[in-house]
């Protein structure tokens, strides 16, 4: 019996996994959006990453600008949730985040996520912490994080957040994953 969905599928699942090879092999680490937007912001804001990708609490360090030498744990969230995974470490200095379109928390049938850039977030973390503590928020994965939060810790496109000045350059970078996919 014929199943031309299950065919299709089988077959667009082939042509992502070419592509996944693809990208693993450009960027040297697994493809996922975790691995890929650390690479990504590794190249678009001056961090070293650790050599290993199992280091505890923090993904790299700044190699200059204003934070170099503190460290950071890169996020990419396909959809903007206003969920961040916290640590409680005292050893991370900052959170990158790269969203998505912003989205309230729903369900997941029928939605896709695209593999998008449409904003930034630097967190400071020990401030971070310490407001969601007062809050009596929970810490841990998927921890929620105020929308006023996240506007305050926007650097691009918007720069509320002036603790990581994003050049024109960068933001070109940063626009080639939009929705329009090119530098504007």
């Amino acid at each position: 019996m014929r199943d031309e969905p299950l065919e299709r599928a089988a077959a667009l699942l082939r042509e992502r996994n070419a592509i996944d090879a693809l990208l693993a092999d450009l960027t040297g680490r697994p493809m996922t959006s975790g691995h890929l937007g650390e690479w990504i912001a590794a190249r678009i804001f001056d961090i070293a990453l650790e050599r290993s990708a199992t280091t505890a609490a923090y993904d790299g360090r700044f190699t200059g600008g204003p934070l170099a030498g503190r460290t950071v744990n890169v996020k990419w969230y396909l959809k903007r949730e206003n969920l961040l995974d916290v640590t409680t470490s005292d050893q991370l200095d900052h959170y990158l985040v790269l969203t998505g379109p912003a989205s309230p928390p729903a369900h997941s049938r029928g939605t896709t996520r695209p593999w998008l850039i449409h904003a930034v977030h630097l967190f400071d973390a020990a401030q971070l912490l310490a407001e969601l503590r007062t809050r009596g928020t929970k810490v841990g994965t998927a921890t929620s994080v105020r929308a006023a939060q996240w506007a305050a810790a926007e650097i691009y496109p918007r720069r509320r957040n002036h603790r990581l000045p994003v050049s024109a350059d960068q933001a070109a970078q940063l626009a080639l994953f939009g929705a329009a996919g090119r530098a504007v």
